[in-house]
């Protein structure tokens, strides 16, 4: 099994947070999707973002017709579904949704998460609003995709993504078909976790990179090309543009950023990597931010061996009390769902710590304003440690 899997699976008692993949029979078509309700009472509700921008987001899907699906060769497009978070017109209007009902349950039994409605995701509570008017100057807003872990959907970074859209970016959050439990297409089809099947099988982890890799270049034709897809895109910075990912989705960072020089900068969110940088090196942004899993010479080598190739400016922060999913909205979830979270940061403040060194890197990349919170410690964040292969973390 690949590291990156291991790492889900230990965690496997936490919704959301295994990735033990028990693989339905592929290929796969599940009925349509039942539409989200309102957040109940008690439901899950996720922080709400600091910045000055209302935030706005809408649902894409586009359809790559120049490869076939890698995980279900005999559909010869590969299909994905985006999610775009994005400063907005003050207005009116409906909350967008978490997930669907479906979705929250096809991920729960993956999970085995017993004990609480199937639906249960589907009410998680968001800030942004659906399909609201986009915002912003022509060729304004830098543009960030997100990649989410292995067998998650896209949904479970969006704490983070509605914090960058209130601070004046566009974020692309994407769900690699097939290698999570669920993702609806427009026309009801729920695609399943295929690449399931396949997680013990030799370079296991190098071809999810690789397949992320190829996703991302697509959506980034599709978002700035002349051709594009959004009613916003004339919006987007296309010289602008990073890629943060958690757990394999940091993996599939690098491997875009050698893939595609459109990505100027990238965050792996405790992943282990699996691209291999060349000898020569990557000289574009880059920052490590992991749990004590990823300390140096800590039990993922991953990170010492590419640190070495990181050749431009780089960071290798660590937060000994994180667990593997407190970079992304499990934690916040898990208290609704009467489920204990790992680790020693609670959920908000697990969440306060990846939005604002994230957005700090991002700053201080698309938008190049000095971030003195990225040189040194900060008392304010004493959770955060900078690390230094051969040297202590301080």
């Amino acid at each position: 099994m690949s590291h990156a899997v291991k790492d889900l699976a230990v965690a496997g008692l936490v919704v959301l947070a295994a990735a033990a993949c028990t693989a339905p029979a592929p290929p796969r078509s599940v009925a349509a999707a039942t539409s989200p309700s309102a957040a109940p009472t008690g439901a899950a509700a996720l922080p709400a973002p600091t910045g000055p921008h209302p935030v706005g987001a809408t649902t894409l899907y586009l359809k790559d017709t120049s490869r076939p699906d890698p995980w279900v060769p005999e559909v010869r497009a590969r299909e994905l579904m985006v999610t775009l978070w994005y400063p907005a017109r003050a207005g009116e209007g409906s909350r967008a949704f978490y997930m669907t009902a479906k979705e929250s349950e096809l991920t729960l039994k993956g999970k085995k998460v017993t004990g609480v409605p199937y639906d249960a995701l589907s009410r998680a509570r968001t800030n942004a609003l659906k399909d609201a008017k986009p915002a912003g100057r022509k060729g304004g807003l830098p543009l960030v995709v997100l990649s989410p872990g292995f067998t998650l959907p896209r949904s479970t970074l969006t704490a983070l993504a509605e914090e960058l859209a209130s601070r004046g970016y566009v974020v692309a959050g994407v769900d690699h078909t097939y290698e999570n439990y669920a993702t609806t297409f427009p026309d009801g089809r729920v695609a399943e976790c295929v690449a399931c099947d396949s997680d013990t099988d030799p370079g296991f982890g190098t071809k999810v990179a690789g397949v992320r890799a190829a996703d991302v270049s697509f959506v980034l034709d599709q978002l700035t090309g002349p051709d594009a897809k959004w009613e916003g895109s004339s919006l987007i910075d296309a010289s602008e543009i990073a890629m943060a990912g958690q757990s394999i989705g940091g993996a599939g960072a690098v491997a875009a950023m050698l893939k595609d020089s459109r990505v100027r900068a990238g965050i792996d969110m405790d992943g282990t990597t699996y691209a291999r940088i060349p000898k020569s090196g990557l000289s574009r942004p880059f920052l490590f931010m992991g749990s004590a899993g990823h300390r140096p010479a800590g039990r993922d080598n991953s990170w010492d061996r590419d640190w070495k190739l990181l050749t431009g400016w780089k960071r290798w922060l660590v937060l000994p009390g994180a667990d593997h999913q407190s970079f992304t909205d499990v934690p916040l979830l898990a208290d609704a769902l009467g489920i204990a979270v790992p680790g020693d940061l609670s959920p908000a403040r697990s969440m306060e710590i990846t939005r604002t060194y994230v957005r700090a890197f991002l700053d201080r990349h698309l938008r190049h304003e000095p971030q003195s919170l990225l040189d040194e410690p900060s008392p304010r964040y004493p959770e955060v440690r900078f690390c230094t292969p051969g040297e202590r973390c301080r």
